[in-house]
């Protein structure tokens, strides 16, 4: 399964939709459903989604951890033994879930690597740049588990990692999440260098008040493990 959280990226998903290698991963035995999760979009999103064949899943409120989670409760339902996820707004490479997926094969999680990789120019500006490595960092000095780039958006998870994630996370401090879970059930997490471009449309990411998120989430997870409320998915949504 693929998972796209999405809201206004009509623009992204006209480009990447078209590039997903359904031949390659069905040659390699992968079936696809490709699900995106939606926020509440303005533009033609729910178009473009529902031109490819996409399960298009409207969630309620906004929140890109919200989406996030209703995908993994979706997932979780269906028979699937594996699931992609990576943003839609044009930055990450949907012909690199080949090789994400061939490398789970060894791990539990394996998290895309756009500071090891390769990354075109603009594609990141050098405030988010500094505080994503600065983030990193601390993410492995509070938990000992080896993390190349913390913040990137693109994972592929096996189902056994999906169901023993613990997630209350609404907003962009998902991955951290995802990480300090991982990390505290033990997963094996593998890193790829991928390829990182310059995204399309507007930029739904603070650099500040986001970063400030992120930190102060590590930091709540070295101290309770586990959430106080854990959410997988809920919430109402409509699938279409």
């Amino acid at each position: 399964m693929l998972l796209l959280p999405a809201l206004d990226e009509a623009e992204g998903l006209r480009l990447i939709l078209p590039r997903i290698p359904v031949e390659k991963l069905s040659n390699k035995g992968w079936d696809l459903e490709i699900v995106v999760v939606d926020g509440g979009s303005q533009d033609e999103t729910e178009k473009i989604a529902s031109k490819f064949g996409c399960t298009f899943m409207l969630q309620q409120g906004k929140g890109k951890g919200a989406a996030m989670r209703l995908g993994f409760l979706h997932f979780l339902k269906s028979d699937f033994d594996a699931l992609v996820m990576f943003d839609c707004d044009g930055t990450y490479h949907p012909e690199e879930m080949p090789k994400m997926l061939s490398k789970l094969s060894t791990a539990d999680v394996v998290v895309g690597d756009r500071l090891g990789g390769t990354m075109d120019p603009d594609a990141m500006n050098r405030t988010n740049y500094f505080g994503n490595h600065v983030l990193t960092w601390i993410a492995v000095a509070l938990f000992g588990v080896p993390m190349n780039d913390l913040c990137s958006g693109y994972w592929a998870f096996s189902r056994t990692t999906i169901s023993s994630l613990k997630l209350n996370s609404m907003r962009f401090e998902i991955e951290a999440e995802m990480y300090t879970s991982c990390a505290i059930e033990n997963l094996k997490i593998a890193h790829l260098p991928i390829r990182y471009s310059k995204r399309l449309g507007e930029a739904k990411l603070g650099s500040v008040k986001d970063g400030w998120n992120i930190f102060r989430k590590l930091l709540v997870r070295r101290i309770f493990s586990t959430p106080y409320e854990t959410r997988m998915g809920e919430g109402n949504l409509t699938i279409r």
